[in-house]
Formats: structure tokens, C-alpha cells, sequence
């Protein structure tokens, strides 16, 4: 398929992971895609890879709290190729695990936050003007299961999740009668180099809720990411779609 041939993407987080099978699988299927992480030497990685396969993609680094840098660079990507059509964002960090909130510091609590709700804030403001003026567009934020159910022990990364579905709902309505689609998905746990930084026992936690009995797959999410950002999803927007197992009840 090349579903987004002639459309200009930008990848948030996507170096590895969730965000680098995402852009993969957008550059498969026709789109110029532009890669922004703050991971320096895994973006690189990521670009070499590509290449091993014949895929082209055009890498930044950037800090997704850093306005001025994120406006930069969309800056600079609208110079080049003249459009922006789709912006997929699973930049994120996890925070503490395993912690109460009487032992969760307000230092690390507004860290979550500031990488996880204010920079999918941030780069969303930043790519809605080109979308406007285009009167088309595909914003994708990744939430978390967490973000609809919350874990105990991760207060700080469940907050910012369901921070973030606020975000994707308000904004999604906001433009509802554009062309401009905003959503997110919210995975239950996903097999990524994220999770190293989880603790054994959260991820044990968290997999015997999923009733499928096993972590999703990077695969798996982008499949179903590529087919929101695409134009096939144009009556779905201020959604949060599932991609949990079976875990999700609502």
C-alpha cells in the first residue's frame, strides 16, 4: 500500500521503539518522514538502519519540552517540503515505578508531566498552523492504559496519560469541522526499550491485567497508529482508541 505517498510526516520519539516501527511503516508506504528524539546515538542508529533497507528519513535532535527548538525545526521541515500532513508523538518517559505517592517526589511528579502532557502540548501547537492553512491533517498522540485506569505505584506517568487524553479530546473537538484529525491510543504494555526502565514488578502487575496474557507488539501499534494518521480514518477524531489485549472496559 502507499496510503501516505506525497505526505509529509514528522515522528516524535521516534528512534526506537513504538515511534521507530511507526516510522517504518510510514516510509513503506510512501510518506517523507522526519524523525525528532532527544536520544542523539539512537537516532543516528535509526537512520543508519533505514538506509540498510533502502528507507530515507531526515533526523533531528530535539528536547520535546523545549518550544523553541520544537518550533524550529516544523519551521524547517515546512521550508523543505512545502506541507505537513501527519504528526505521530510517542515520545515519553516513565518516571518512577513501584512508588507511592508519599515517596514520589514533586521534582520527579513535574518531570513526567513536562516531557509527557506539556511537550505533547507543545508539539501540537506547533504543527496545527500548517495544518490549518493546509485544511487537512492527522495529530496521534500515545496515551496509556494507565492514563484510563491508572497503576498504583506510577502516579506521576498515570497523570500525565490522562492529562494527555484531555488534551487529544479538547483539541480534537476544537477542530472538528476541519479537516484536521486529533486522537490518541492508549497500549496496555508494549515490548519497547521503555520498559528497562519499569519495574519487573509493575510490568508483571500490568501484563496479568491484559487478558490476552502477553505484551503488545511495536508491530501491532503501528498498524493501527498508520491507519488513524491515514486518510481512511476521516470521521474519527478527539478519540482514544484501544490497544490493550482486552484489558480496557470503556
Amino acid at each position: 500500500m502507499k496510503r501516505f505517498e506525497d505526505q509529509v510526516a514528522i515522528v516524535i520519539g521516534g528512534a526506537r521503539g513504538i515511534g521507530k516501527k511507526v516510522a517504518e511503516r510510514l516510509l513503506l508506504e510512501g510518506a517523507y518522514v522526519y524523525i525528532i528524539d532527544v536520544l542523539e546515538k539512537d537516532l543516528e542508529q535509526c537512520k543508519l538502519e533505514f538506509g540498510q533497507i533502502g528507507l530515507n528519513a531526515s533526523i533531528y535532535t530535539a528536547n520535546i519540552c523545549e518550544e523553541n527548538e520544537i518550533l524550529d525545526i516544523v519551521g524547517k521541515v515546512i521550508e523543505q517540503s512545502g506541507r505537513l500532513d501527519i504528526l505521530v508523538n510517542t515520545a515519553g518517559i516513565v518516571g518512577p515505578s513501584a512508588t507511592k505517592i508519599l515517596d514520589y517526589s514533586l521534582q520527579d511528579f513535574q518531570k513526567v508531566l513536562e516531557v509527557n502532557l506539556t511537550g505533547a502540548f507543545i508539539v501540537t501547537k506547533a504543527v496545527l498552523p500548517q495544518m490549518i492553512k493546509q485544511n487537512y491533517g492527522r495529530i496521534l498522540h500515545f496515551t496509556s492504559i494507565g492514563g484510563k485506569e491508572g497503576n498504583p505505584g506510577m502516579v506521576g506517568y498515570a497523570a500525565s496519560k490522562s492529562g494527555m487524553m484531555g488534551l487529544v479530546k479538547g483539541t480534537g473537538k476544537e477542530y472538528a469541522d476541519t479537516g484536521i484529525t486529533i486522537n490518541g491510543i492508549a497500549p496496555a504494555v508494549i515490548s519497547t526499550p521503555m520498559n528497562q526502565d519499569t519495574d519487573p514488578k509493575m510490568i508483571a502487575y500490568m501484563t496479568s491485567k491484559i487478558p490476552m496474557g502477553r505484551l503488545g507488539t511495536t508491530e501491532e501499534a503501528a498498524a493501527l497508529a498508520c491507519w488513524i494518521v491515514s486518510k481512511e480514518a476521516s470521521f474519527n477524531t478527539g478519540f482514544v482508541f484501544d490497544l490493550s489485549g482486552g484489558r480496557a472496559t470503556y
